[in-house]
């Protein structure tokens, strides 16, 4: 039982991640009959590097699975990589300096894949650096062919049960990513811009003002909305409004109803409205309301359309600009003011998103929302408060969710249109993955027709990454292994993506089973960079704090210490304050676990197994806080609450174990005066095993390497990882010896505080220390006097029992 002088992380750090790969440390065991714990792991995008917002929340995470596993529950942890889609496209686009558009598709996806694996890899390595507990052998990808079974099974079996549709309608569209989008996947941004107020004629040649933020949507009006009910307008409902456009659009003239509807906001602009095709939903509700024309100025590539005249060909911030100048120079334009609004944008790209008319393929959820809600109830959340963000974006759905992508890197839908009858022909489960843009579906229509139109569409990415609680209990093709581990028990996950990852879950998780996707939702915040913004695959911290580079200055455990420093759900603000903390826990833990050792390497194992019969008020004492430290704990991680749980267990170490107890059997610890000394050291043992179980999901490295440098031998685990959870016997939880515990530390602090009074120091001795204590008390200190006299350095201390005093009250006498 032996300890170096220094604990060297560098060297310690990345030998004990090579023991535990070599060791299967975490490896889930199927064939045991203990309870499973099986987590949904956010499967990481794979669209540019890990950061420290990353490792903040996989390491709560893991502290959770480190948890359950040492409470004796076979943990079933994968580790996916979402890797299909929207972002990992833009990040290979990126990476390579060329758009998927400028090459051909079989060499785009080379690219893609070529990439993927490599920065899967990085990913992994990072993991396996931090000591994320994952079972490696399970780790999944969904672009691999088993998620794409998964997922086109999915949109099979939603297509038979009429959840699925395809829809020509108005859809969110992204210009720079040349897709259509889900309404989960965009954002409010602020933005600068003017408010312009136009004039339009009406038949009696009246001026009637429209003020807009959308001047270059002026081609597409096909209508001017006002209150019913509004004074100023009510009277030219039914009439036209007009607007001479020649230099500004293929129509010589604007002439377009104007219409009576509540949406109209009589308090904003002029409380006249033009409704163009499309500016934003409520053009699109008016448009379907009021049956009205159906006209596009601005294309899918963002530029504006043959319908813009002049304008054709330019961006839309350019034809804005532009329309404004011509609409002056004509006197169309009435005034303009400054503003900042709020401008819904694509959350990938930042680019504001249109509408554009496409046809679409939705999963339904609207008629849902009661049944999504009540499902989301059924979950505990953690913190509480995020059930109501979920209901919250049910509550507000305005679309269906928007599956189909117009993209390259993706899952295919796995369907064909027959060419002659028009009807929809589905891949056969048999037939999975399959990318009808290659394959013929094998069998002819119904119709008889061999002709075939295939799906040149891919599903989004959520619509894969939704399926993860149905992927890793292979759904698709394992009943049993999905029946073990679905409802899987915890999903931890982003505030951010509830409205995507946990919503799109859900939702097919009841579709397909009828029951949540898992029992538990961890929710962590954010990591904040130093200007109080989120740190991202785009928005990350300077490169100095980048993951690898605090991991070799600061090591693993401190960055692990950092990251679960605060309550569940919490953003939190990049503090290397932290880190440093970390580090001095680290090296508390080791400088303590080398003072112990000295003193425990003599028990035997029958003397470890066994409490000894001389244990004093102060070794029952600090059982009973352990007892307490070990309850609370287990509570708080149990509720997700990792942060609390850590700081009680941290004052237990600093204060109860290395502040006062420490200091108070120092003599008997090198005065060996039989069964006194042999119950500290016991004591001791049992304490700082407890303690380094107790840190062991925050701090794996450190608390490994005592383990396996002072307690392996006697404890008998291969790994401290692999022992079980601290359970405090019945007779620790001792309420009287906690109370008697906390005199003995009161005469240490009255005594600590006479001596920096006197300008002594802590250690200097005194001649005399008198306790006149009551007479419930006075037999307890006379048992502790051995302690107190190590502790307080009095050179004869003694107790006089008095019966002035009741219950554990006391008063000292020091003599100098």
């Amino acid at each position: 039982m032996t300890l170096p002088d220094r604990y060297d992380f560098r060297a310690a750090e990345p030998r004990l991640a090579q023991f535990w790969r070599d060791a299967d440390t975490y490896a889930f065991n199927a064939e045991g009959s203990a309870p499973i714990y099986t987590i949904d792991t956010p499967p990481p995008t794979v669209s540019g590097q890990l950061h420290t917002g990353s490792c903040y929340s996989y390491i709560q995470a893991d502290v959770i699975a480190r948890f359950h596993r040492m409470l004796g529950e076979r943990v079933f942890y994968p580790m996916g990589f979402d890797d299909n889609g929207l972002p990992t496209e833009r990040y290979v686009e990126k990476t390579i300096g060329r758009k998927a558009t400028e090459m051909p598709l079989p060499e785009f996806l080379a690219q893609c894949h070529t990439l993927i694996e490599q920065t899967e890899e990085r990913f992994e390595a990072l993991w396996r650096r931090l000591s994320l507990s994952i079972d490696w052998r399970q780790r999944y990808s969904t672009i691999s062919p088993q998620a794409q079974r998964t997922s086109q099974w999915s949109f099979i079996e939603l297509y038979k049960g009429g959840k699925v549709y395809s829809h020509q309608a108005p859809t969110l569209w992204c210009p720079e990513c040349q897709t259509a989008i889900a309404q989960a996947e965009t954002y409010d941004r602020p933005l600068s811009t003017h408010f312009s107020t136009l004039a339009f004629k009406l038949e009696n040649g009246e001026t009637l003002p429209i003020a807009t933020t959308r001047p270059e949507l002026l081609p597409a009006c096909v209508a001017i909305f006002v209150h019913p009910r509004d004074e100023r307008y009510a009277s030219l409902i039914g009439t036209n409004a007009i607007m001479e456009s020649a230099t500004f659009s293929s129509r010589e003239r604007i002439e377009v109803p104007i219409l009576g509807d509540e949406a109209a906001d009589p308090d904003k602009g002029s409380g006249a409205v033009m409704c163009c095709t499309f500016g934003d939903s409520t053009d699109v509700f008016w448009w379907r309301t009021h049956q009205l024309p159906l006209l596009s100025a601005i294309g899918r590539d963002g530029r504006m359309t043959e319908l813009a005249g002049p304008l054709a060909g330019l961006s839309v911030p350019k034809a804005r600009q532009r329309m404004l100048e011509l609409l002056a120079e004509s006197n169309q334009l009435l005034r303009q003011e400054s503003i900042e609004h709020a401008v819904n944008v694509h959350e990938r790209c930042d680019t504001p998103v249109e509408y554009q008319h496409t046809r679409q393929w939705f999963i339904r959820v609207l008629d849902q929302k009661e049944r999504l809600i009540e499902a989301g109830r059924k979950i505990r959340w953690t913190p509480e408060h995020m059930q109501a963000r979920y209901e919250h974006w049910v509550e507000n759905l305005q679309w269906d969710w928007c599956i189909s992508r117009q993209r390259f890197l993706g899952v295919p839908i796995p369907a064909w249109t027959c060419r002659a009858c028009g009807q929809m022909l589905l891949a056969t489960k048999e037939q999975l993955p399959i990318d009808p843009r290659i394959t013929e579906p094998g069998r002819p229509c119904s119709c008889g027709s061999t002709e075939f139109e295939p799906q040149r569409d891919v599903l989004d990415t959520w619509a894969t990454s939704s399926c993860s609680p149905l992927l890793i209990g292979h759904w698709f093709d394992d009943p049993e292994r999905f029946a073990r581990h679905f409802p899987a028990s915890l999903r931890p996950q982003g505030h951010d993506i509830i409205r995507t990852w946990a919503f799109y879950s859900i939702v097919k998780a009841l579709y397909h089973t009828g029951d949540i996707p898992w029992r538990e939702v961890l929710v962590s915040g954010h990591a904040l960079s130093r200007t109080r913004t989120k740190i991202s695959k785009s928005r990350s911290v300077d490169q100095e704090n980048q993951p690898w580079q605090l991991i070799e200055r600061e090591s693993a455990d401190a960055m692990r210490y950092w990251s679960t420093s605060f309550k569940p759900g919490l953003d939190t603000a990049f503090n290397l304050e932290l880190f440093a903390n970390g580090r001095r826990l680290v090296t508390k833990l080791w400088n303590a676990s080398r003072f112990v050792a000295r003193h425990i390497q003599a028990l035997s194992p029958e003397e470890i197994a066994n409490a000894p019969e001389g244990l004093l008020p102060t070794d029952r004492w600090l059982l009973a806080r352990l007892a307490h430290t070990i309850e609370y704990a287990t509570s708080e991680l149990t509720r997700n609450d990792y942060a609390s749980a850590r700081q009680e267990v941290e004052r237990f170490f600093w204060s109860d174990l290395c502040d006062n107890y420490l200091e108070l059997v120092k003599a008997r610890l090198y005065n060996d005066d039989g069964a006194s000394t042999q119950a500290a050291r016991w004591t001791l043992y049992q304490a700082l095993l407890a303690t380094l179980k107790l840190l062991a999901p925050y701090l794996p490295f450190i608390t490994e390497e005592i383990y396996q440098g002072l307690f392996q031998a006697t404890d008998g685990a291969s790994s401290l990882h692999l022992t079980r959870w601290p359970q405090a016997p019945a007779w620790w939880h001792d309420a009287r010896a906690e109370e008697e515990g906390m005199a003995l530390l009161e005469i240490l602090r009255q005594v600590r505080r006479y001596k920096a009074e006197q300008g002594l120091s802590v250690g200097a001795e005194f001649e005399g220390l008198t306790i006149r204590a009551s007479t419930m008390l006075a037999p307890i200190l006379q048992c502790a006097l051995i302690d107190l006299k190590s502790a307080t350095r009095a050179r004869e201390p003694r107790v006089a029992p008095s019966e002035e005093l009741s219950d554990l009250s006391f008063d000292i006498t020091i003599v100098r």
